[in-house]
Parts: C-alpha cells; structure tokens; sequence
C-alpha cells in the first residue's frame, strides 16, 4: 500500500456543478403532480421489471401469485430508495456546510440535491401510503430508517460517498435498461421510477464530485481503508436484504394465503436474496461509471470489486 498523498488520476467526465444544478432545475416537478387523485396503482399489472424481481423462475407459484409477489418487491423497492435518502440527505448538507463561502454554483447544487432527496423520501412515504390502500394486506420492510442511516454514516465520509455513488448509478441502470422501455409495467408506477430518475441522473454526476474532493487529500492507504468501509456497508446493506426477503415471504403468504413447502420455502428464499443481491449490489459494482471513479482512486480497488466482490452479487 502508498504511504504517500495520492493524486487522483484526471477526470474521464466533464461534471461540474453549474451544469448539474441548471439541468436539476430543467426536470424539477412536484409530488402533488404525479400522485394522489386519478393517479392510481393498477393491481392488474406488475411493477418491477423482472430483470430485477425475478419471479417468473419459481414455477410452483401461479401466474396470478407471480403477479402478487412482483407487486410486493414493487413495494420493497421504493420503500428502499425512501430509507437510503434517509442517509443521503444528512451526508449530503454535511458535505456542503463546510464551504458555504466558497463556490457559489456548489453550494446551491449540493442544497438542491438535498432537497430532492428529501422530497424523494415524502414521494415514497406517499407512495407507500397509496400500496397499502389498493393492495389489501400489509407488508414490512427492514428499518427503522434513522438506526440504518446512524450504522451507515458512522463510517469514514468516502466510504459513504462512495455507497451513494453506488446508489446514484444503480438508479440509473435500473430505469434505463429495465424500466424505461418496458410496455408491461402498471404506467403510474413507472412514472413514479422515472421522475425519480429524472433527477438522481444529477445526484449521480454530484456524488462524483463529492468521491473526488473527498479523495484528493488522501493516501493510498486511507483510500484503501474507506474502499473497503463501502464494503463493509454493502455487507451490511446485503444482511438487511436477507431479512428483507423474510419479510417478503411473510407478505406473500398473508396476501395469497399460499402455504408453502419446505422446499418451496428454500427455493424461494434462494432465488429472491439473490434477486436483491443483484438488484442492490452487483447492479451497480458492475456499473462501468461507478468502476470508473473507483479505477480513478484506486485501480487496486477496482480490480478487487471486478474480479472477486461484484461476482458473488450477479
């Protein structure tokens, strides 16, 4: 490992934060506007891709139990992204307070970029609200959201700067090749998945610039240690999926009344922890931006998440 002050390799993107707030602005829209109202789930349809849900492969279930589980993952889904902005947000006004003096242009990017996510965290909340009314039954999720986030930022800045990088291009990838094309999915859902993305795709290019500047002073070694604190984090963030999968089960079973096998009980748990692996983790260890910045810091660390981590979540 280098003792000496790393110099972070030169840019491979052209972000800056005049251009990510003026392009925020551009996207910027209301919850009131895309739900509540007229604006209704359609349970007749699935939510989730299933590149991400992968329900159709447990052939014991029915079509319409299919139908029923990719619904609750649909639930899971957003109520996820709700509890990770509950660490973004915090981590993101702490980035900015320091230099509220100093670039102009920043300082407003990085509040707007709060202020998204906190708007993100009412839309799901609103969301979650607008499920439990059209779907029948309840359906928990991990949490509380406060403890993750306290267990999430009690890490080294860059290790979490890079979780959300990790989270910001999951995002993309998701809706781009799952979400923005697909003609099966419930249409009000997916408007819900795009707005979002509409303005995580500036999240992505700011947490970007926060990995750098978070990186620019540091040795190789401390950047060694903050890569494998993002680690840690998805360690812990993969512990939550498992159980996630539990509570999914526990919502399937109460929605359907199905009682399942032992064996089904082990395939299903199978297939759906791997299916949240992929979703969560190996989506975006793959993602070739995230790699990038990562390759930018530390080209040992990118060949460590390549070869030997991102496998194990595909």
């Amino acid at each position: 490992m280098m003792n000496a002050r790393q110099t972070v390799e030169p840019r491979t993107h052209n972000y800056n934060y005049r251009d990510a707030l003026a392009a925020s602005q551009k996207v910027e829209w209301r919850i009131e506007d895309i739900i509540g109202g007229d604006k209704k789930l359609d349970f007749t349809k699935p939510f989730l891709a299933e590149a991400l849900a992968r329900v159709e492969g447990l052939s014991f279930l029915t079509s319409d139990e299919r139908r029923t589980l990719n619904q609750i993952r649909g639930n899971t889904y957003l109520n996820i992204f709700g509890l990770v902005e509950e660490f973004i947000l915090p981590f993101v006004l702490d980035h900015a307070r320091p230099q509220l003096q100093g670039d102009d242009y920043r300082v407003r990017a990085l509040l707007q970029f709060a202020g998204e996510e906190a708007k993100h965290i009412h839309l799901f909340k609103r969301f979650r609200e607008e499920f439990e009314r059209g779907f029948g039954s309840s359906c928990a999720v991990i949490g509380p959201p406060d403890a993750i986030a306290q267990a999430v930022l009690a890490h080294d800045p860059l290790s979490v700067a890079l979780t959300i990088l990790h989270i910001e291009w999951m995002t993309q990838r998701h809706y781009i090749e799952s979400v923005k094309d697909n003609g099966d999915l419930d249409p009000q859902f997916k408007s819900l998945l795009r707005h979002h993305w509409m303005e995580e795709a500036q999240h992505a290019k700011l947490d970007t610039l926060m990995v750098e500047a978070l990186a620019s002073s540091r040795s190789g070694e401390e950047i060694d240690r903050a890569v494998d604190g993002y680690l840690d984090i998805g360690g812990f963030l993969d512990g939550g999926l498992k159980q996630q999968v539990e509570f999914d089960l526990e919502s399937f079973v109460r929605a359907t009344g199905r009682k399942l096998s032992d064996e089904e009980r082990a395939e299903f748990i199978k297939v759906q922890h791997q299916a949240n692996r992929w979703t969560y983790l190996g989506s975006a260890m793959t993602h070739p931006n995230v790699l990038a910045t990562i390759e930018s810091i530390s080209p040992a660390a990118r060949k460590r998440i390549e070869e030997e981590i991102a496998p194990v979540f595909c």
